[in-house]
């Protein structure tokens, strides 16, 4: 079994509750960090080490920089140049490696080294809080389980969202534990596993059947058919480890932010990131792009500050140019968005709107997603081919209708407008989703989510 799979989680679940609620309310704190780090030990157990680093490392510099207010801005730079070092290291040494190569024809050997899981988002949860401490955001947190529960939070420790210490920490603190927000939690956990497990495990097997084809011989409607199930798997995949994770919360007793909100329903690119992955686009906006002066500057900076932020987005999501390439990329399409383009989009009809911004956001995920040819994945589905159809196509399409279709209306809010209004039939479609999610789970043992790797 792998710490990928889900059902690691049936067996890890009912004892960490279990354990949680028979303790004392000044435990609880603590019964959730032996089990978060049971958890993260589980999957990796040398690199629990590193997490627990980063725990006293942020928990010392936030207690120094609150004491030593004259001196405050040398111990938070010494917390992001360690934090960085770490995700650096880890995740972006053979990047570096490659290009020293490639400029100065070295042979240097990579380091090969296993990114640990979960880095990247909780590197970026213990800057924030070191960063709003000095900031006078919020209270140092002289209580080191206190701050290393918050940082190991396993239900949102290896995929986000990503909590901000800001955000959470009355929870950590006092927080309530009612019969109606742990039913709330059962039902979000749920709606995500059903999210993972039905819908986007299944949609992967059509896209990495067709991802491993020749681009140049796959038909046009083939490569639309690829890349549009990837649109919707990584929708379900990655919003649906958030609803579990939120799900989790609610069961302990917090209240994680929304991570997603039905972002393909989208008008422009704008309201598309309003949508996607929020707690990331909060993340960069309060530490980064505000910083650097947001929109409150010339425009020339201001675009600048756009693409640096868009750049630094790409390269949060992984060590390859591909990444890059996406995230300018879509600082290219916000910046003329923001210049003339919108004004132009809300005079358009609805249908022109989502048309565009779907079409452009399927075209990200091929910068996202290829690594190499991409170039002649896009050709494959723009350029007209005596082949715009063919028996490949019709081999993924036809049984896997149902699935597409149900998909493409689940990414709207539909569904949870109608059983919202009923709670025998959300009863009964939550039942259907669990069972059916169970025999899938029961049938394979991997089940890896996408964002993972990242």
């Amino acid at each position: 079994m792998t710490f990928s799979s889900i059902t690691f989680l049936f067996y890890f679940l009912p004892l960490a509750l279990f354990s949680y609620y028979i303790v004392p309310n000044k435990f609880k704190n603590l019964i959730l960090l032996i089990f978060s780090l049971f958890f993260y030990f589980y999957g990796e157990p040398v690199y629990i080490f590193i997490m627990l680093f980063s725990c006293i490392v942020d928990y010392t510099h936030a207690i120094l920089i609150d004491k030593y207010r004259n001196m405050s801005k040398i111990f938070l730079l010494s917390s992001i140049i360690i934090n960085l070092s770490l995700l650096g290291f880890f995740k972006y040494s053979n990047f570096f490696i490659k290009i020293v190569n490639d400029i100065t024809n070295s042979n240097i050997n990579y380091l090969n080294i296993a990114l640990p899981i979960g880095i990247s988002f909780y590197t970026f949860q213990t800057m924030s809080y070191t960063i709003d401490v000095y900031y006078k955001k919020v209270p140092v947190q002289k209580n080191f389980i206190s701050l290393s529960t918050f940082i190991t939070l396993f239900p949102q420790l290896v995929a986000g969202p990503i909590v901000r210490y800001i955000d959470i920490y009355n929870d950590l603190e006092k927080r309530k534990h009612t019969l109606d927000k742990f039913y709330e939690g059962v039902c979000r956990f749920i709606i995500g596993l059903s999210k993972k497990v039905i819908l986007a495990n299944n949609l992967g097997i059509i896209w990495n059947s067709i991802k491993s084809s020749s681009y140049n011989e796959i038909s046009n409607l083939t490569a639309w058919l690829g890349i549009i199930s990837f649109t919707l798997q990584i929708y379900f995949d990655f919003s649906g480890y958030s609803d579990m994770a939120i799900g989790l919360g609610k069961m302990f007793g917090f209240d994680f932010l929304e991570n997603f909100n039905y972002p393909y329903i989208s008008k422009s690119i704008t309201e598309f990131w309003r949508r996607w992955h929020i707690s990331l686009g909060i993340w960069f906006r309060d530490y980064v792009y505000i910083p650097l002066g947001g929109n409150r500057c010339k425009k020339t900076r201001w675009f600048l500050n756009i693409i640096i932020v868009w750049f630094l987005t790409g390269f949060w999501h992984g060590a390859n140019y591909n990444f890059i390439l996406w995230g300018i990329y879509f600082g290219i399409l916000l910046i003329i968005e923001k210049l003339f383009l919108l004004d132009i989009l809300k005079k358009s009809p609805s249908l022109l709107q989502h048309f565009y911004t779907l079409t452009l956001v399927i075209i990200g995920f091929v910068f996202f997603e290829l690594e190499k040819n991409i170039l002649s994945y896009l050709k494959s589905m723009f350029i007209i081919k005596n082949n715009f159809i063919d028996k490949q196509f019709l081999y993924y399409f036809v049984p896997n209708i149902i699935l597409i279709v149900f998909s493409i209306i689940a990414s709207t809010p539909i569904i949870k407008n109608i059983i919202e209004k009923n709670s025998i039939l959300k009863f009964a479609f939550l039942m259907f989703g669990l069972i059916l999610s169970t025999a899938f789970l029961i049938d394979e043992s991997f089940n890896p989510f996408l964002y993972f790797r990242f």
